[in-house]
């Protein structure tokens, strides 16, 4: 009954696409406000956009590269020959999220001043739908690309003709001989699936970079404007201020839309292909299992649309209303989607079970984005706490804010331990393996499903961001700023539970993506075995069919029956293998050292930055009195550079580690890679997300007037605390979603170069 409802997947996609386009469209027709207030919107919009066509020239070249490697691995017969395609696809709409996500956000603050100026409600309206831009392109395009990629490869490429007698083309088998239906699922859903490397690669390039550009010019304008010069954040006479405002873009629009596009596509990609693995086993209706999770990402779309069109709010709304405006359209839509699946599973769509297991990841995304609101928000003690610790001067405010980051991991780790086990055994994991690991990956696409509304709540941070700087600089009254200030604080709270639920869901994909791993293995290890081979390892002994002998001790598995199980012991996946301990202790260093390039970028970037910002003041007459003009130009043109520059080593890394330690180390290297990745990558995540979280709000709750208020001693200390946050929350703690991810589709798609050369 399921595979009779596709049509409604590529229908949702199209809607949330004609919807992100009205709402454009809607945002423009807003006024932008006074000529000053253009004036300084266009400087923001040209170095947004200068910026972005810079890095997409330099992951143009990189993608070249990675796409001529590809092809040739393809026609070496160790890579499916849809991925070179796929792999650019994937890129392509990721490229395509950031860069629509971005425009819209660069017109939208100027209009979002003006909206202050005239209601609090229509400024909170004009953000946040501009934010619903970036949701609905991200859900727009991420499932149109699958559906398109399911309608070809099923309608097209993997025809009765082509199963029966194969499909060569080019001098490659894109299509096997001797075929069956349930082989074709498995065949089309890892074919798709590769094109989330695509995906991945061009996410870290927008996050590292954006974040390396974002945090450049942040500190330069913190640590010499604020500190040195004592004058106010987003002051017109501070050079870097402008680069400052298109950094929350580049960094916190383009690079976050790009990181949840690659969980949303790859949560929804990975559960299918587990999902094609149960079918093909167990035997039931084909491809039920396969498209219910795209049908789940469907049914979300319409609801975010639904939530969105709920959030507004009263003129005299309080921080905690407005909070609650967001949480009714967040909330609502998650709740609208629970009354769906529980639908789904009434019509016998999907199990009760599945149902079970997407409660279990709605709720630890809710639980995670709670946690991560107590712990950076300075109407809690850990926030406030840093803020007292000021007083003593910056070193204790350092320490306490490592120790609140340090202990703020305990939350979020143990309820996504909670969700992966609830999910596991609701789906049935505890009598059948495979069942339960299906059930995990529809845990993160139950989480993401309404993204389309949950990005937007991210988006509309850095836009309320840039409409409060715009207000600044253009010197509106008062309660302009007042209103600005109250959007903007709502802001920083949605981007740090943001970023809290983008880190829970990157730990669900990975671990989905971890099973479809080892599918993709088995898809690559049978393809090996030709004309009555068999393999023998560790006691397992895989053949092709029943009718083969099976050596003396060995147990004989047929390998198109093989379970993840069965495979674990081929490869010895145990803790007392070394080359998987190998791989763990590798994949646990990579999100250090991955981190330390990262910071280490971020601070040869803001030298410059600080560099240029006192040589202006020093050399540049008039500028601190306000009658001279400040070279916006030269600062954002220095953290393009940096960020350029400084983004590739870091990025090609996490290309190169899989595939090395999948050559020397085998299988079982990669699986500890992934393993040891994914868990101190998520926890240092956290980590670093919220003691950055904490320092920036402890920095603001003495601006209020606690502790001596701006200007103190106190403050000074604030402000090197949320300087060293800056690129802890902005740079290293995001990208680490990222790393995760990409290392684990890079494997994903080196699957056949590991299994046919590996060392070990």
């Amino acid at each position: 009954m399921v595979s009779q409802l596709f049509w409604i997947i590529p229908v949702a996609s199209i809607t949330a696409l004609v919807f992100a386009w009205f709402f454009f469209k809607s945002m423009m027709k807003n006024s932008e406000g006074t000529d000053k207030m253009k004036e300084i919107a266009q400087h923001v919009r040209d170095g947004a956009m200068a910026y972005l066509t810079r890095q997409y020239k330099v992951v143009g070249i990189v993608f070249v590269i990675l796409l001529v490697i590809l092809t040739i691995l393809a026609y070496m017969g160790v890579q499916n020959p849809f991925v070179p395609i796929a792999f650019l696809t994937g890129g392509f709409f990721s490229g395509l999220c950031g860069f629509l996500g971005m425009k819209t956000a660069t017109y939208a603050s100027a209009r979002t001043t003006q909206g202050a100026s005239e209601s609090l409600n229509k400024g909170l309206k004009v953000a946040f739908r501009s934010g619903a831009v970036m949701g609905l392109v991200v859900v727009g395009f991420g499932l149109l690309d699958i559906s398109l990629w399911y309608i070809i490869l099923t309608k097209f490429v993997y025809t009765a003709e082509h199963m029966a007698n194969g499909f060569h083309f080019l001098g490659l088998d894109f299509v096997h001989a001797g075929m069956d239906e349930s082989q074709k699922l498995m065949e089309v859903t890892a074919t798709m699936l590769t094109f989330g490397m695509g995906a991945s690669t061009q996410a870290l390039f927008a996050r590292v970079g954006g974040g390396i550009y974002t945090k450049a010019a942040d500190v330069g304008a913190d640590l010499v404007g604020k500190v040195e010069a004592g004058i106010p954040e987003d002051d017109p006479r501070n050079p870097a201020t402008i680069a400052d405002n298109v950094g929350d873009n580049v960094g916190d629009v383009a690079g976050m839309g790009a990181d949840l596009y690659e969980s949303y596509c790859g949560s929804i990609l990975a559960t299918a292909a587990l999902g094609a693995a149960l079918t093909a086993s167990n035997g039931e209706e084909l491809s039920g299992k396969v498209i219910a999770p795209m049908l789940v990402a469907a049914i979300g779309i319409v609801l975010s649309i639904v939530g969105i069109f709920m959030v507004r709010t009263k003129e005299d709304a309080t921080a905690k209303s407005l909070l609650n405006s967001l949480l009714i359209g967040t909330g609502g839509s998650s709740v609208l989607i629970l009354a769906a699946i529980a639908g789904m599973a009434a019509f016998d769509w999907i199990s009760w079970g599945i149902f079970g297991s997407v409660v279990s990841g709605l709720i630890a995304g809710v639980i995670i984005g709670q946690a991560t609101e107590f712990y950076t928000s300075d109407g809690y003690n850990p926030t406030k706490g840093i803020a007292k610790q000021a007083q003593q001067g910056p070193a204790t405010t350092i320490i306490d804010g490592v120790a609140v980051g340090m202990y703020s991991t305990w939350v979020p780790v143990v309820t996504i331990v909670a969700g992966i086990i609830g999910s596991f055994g609701f789906a049935g994991g505890f009598d059948n393996f495979a069942e339960g690991v299906y059930g995990i990956g529809f845990a993160a696409v139950g989480m993401l499903s309404t993204l389309g509304i949950t990005l937007a709540t991210d988006a509309f941070g850095p836009i309320a961001d840039n409409a409060g700087g715009n207000a600044e600089m253009s010197e509106l009254p008062k309660e302009v700023r007042e209103r600005t200030d109250a959007l903007d604080m709502l802001g920083n709270t949605t981007a740090a539970t943001g970023k809290g639920f983008a880190i829970g869901s990157a730990a669900l994909t990975a671990m989905a993506l971890m099973a479809a791993y080892m599918e993709e293995v088995k898809i690559w290890l049978k393809r090996a075995l030709v004309d009555g081979d068999t393999v023998i390892q560790n006691s397992i002994q895989f053949v092709l069919d029943s009718s083969q002998s099976v050596a003396e001790g060995a147990k004989g598995v047929i390998i198109s029956e093989a379970s993840l199980r069965d495979f674990s012991a081929f490869y010895d996946l145990s803790l007392f293998n070394p080359m998987l301990l190998a791989g763990l202790f590798i994949g646990a260093m990579m999100a250090f050292v991955f981190c330390a390039m990262t910071m280490k970028a971020v601070g040869r970037a803001a030298g410059s930055m600080v560099d240029e910002v006192r040589r202006q003041f020093k050399e540049i007459p008039g500028i601190l009195e306000g009658t001279g003009t400040p070279e916006y130009a030269k600062c954002v043109a220095i953290s393009t550079k940096g960020a350029q520059r400084e983004m590739l080593l870091p990025s090609l890394l996490a290309i190169i580690v899989p595939i090395v330690v999948g050559i020397v180390f085998g299988v079982a290297g990669v699986v500890g890679l992934l393993m040891g990745g994914l868990t101190t990558g998520f926890t240092l995540a956290i980590f670093l997300n919220n003691a950055g979280g904490a320092w920036d709000n402890a920095k603001k709750y003495i601006e209020k007037g606690n502790y001596g208020g701006k200007g103190s001693e106190a403050h000074k200390a604030g402000v090197v605390g949320d300087t060293v946050g800056d690129p802890f929350k902005d740079t290293s703690g995001p990208s680490l979603n990222i790393l995760i991810k990409l290392m684990t589709m890079v494997s994903v798609v080196m699957s056949g170069l590991t299994v046919a050369f590996a060392i070990f």
